[in-house]
């Protein structure tokens, strides 16, 4: 059974979290945080990491971008949960194509393996990542030479709607792609829960 739980940020929809998966202490999450090698935002890496210890969860870090094939192997396959947090989408999505991370994720997810993406993590899970060239610099991920993303939903996730640093972004976003892709918009409250092939948006 697919479950996946896509958010904007993490820190604002932590409860609906608890009311999903209540029994997450001392599981153990490999913690994902190559997105942000690339952007100024380990302010909240750091809030992430916090949300998720006081459930009570055992993060195992993986930044896939230095780690070996073995080694990303080994902690997507022993860990319970996948956790992928924000930043560069283009970056991340590369890394996870040079390394063969991407279809380990795949994999692990499609056993069942609960994967929770906060903003890039959400969307490089789409079939395609080019949409969100407003949100995120292409320049940040000089060899990737093809957009399909990891392909684990049919949808596309925009996150950060009316969020007043990403908003111009957002409306580009749909303007541009409303006619042609099936768009999931979400706030920074809001959250989309995935059970196989059902999606519900929960949240403000």
């Amino acid at each position: 059974m697919k479950k996946m739980l896509l958010v904007s940020m993490f820190q604002i929809v932590l409860p609906l979290l608890k009311s999903i998966e209540p029994n997450l202490k001392n599981k153990t999450i490999t913690y994902i945080p190559t997105a942000y090698k690339v952007e100024n935002l380990r302010f909240l890496f750091k809030l992430s990491k916090l949300g998720l210890e006081k459930q009570g969860l055992i993060l195992d870090e993986l930044d896939i971008s230095s780690a070996s094939y073995e080694t990303i192997k080994s902690k997507l396959e022993k860990n319970d949960v996948i956790y992928v947090p924000g930043g560069n989408t283009f970056y991340l999505l590369q890394e996870m194509k040079r390394t063969g991370a991407d279809k380990l994720l795949i994999e692990e997810v499609n056993k069942g393996k609960l994967y929770i993406g906060e903003s890039a993590g959400a969307i490089v899970v789409a079939p395609d990542i080019e949409y969100s060239s407003a949100m995120d610099s292409k320049e940040k991920a000089p060899d990737l030479k093809e957009y399909s993303g990891l392909g684990l939903i049919d949808f596309y996730v925009v996150p950060h709607s009316e969020n007043w640093s990403f908003n111009k972004a957002v409306k580009r976003i749909i303007s541009t792609y409303s006619s042609t892709l099936d768009l999931k918009i979400i706030r920074d409250s809001q959250a989309i829960l995935i059970e196989n092939d059902n999606a519900h948006i929960l949240g403000k």
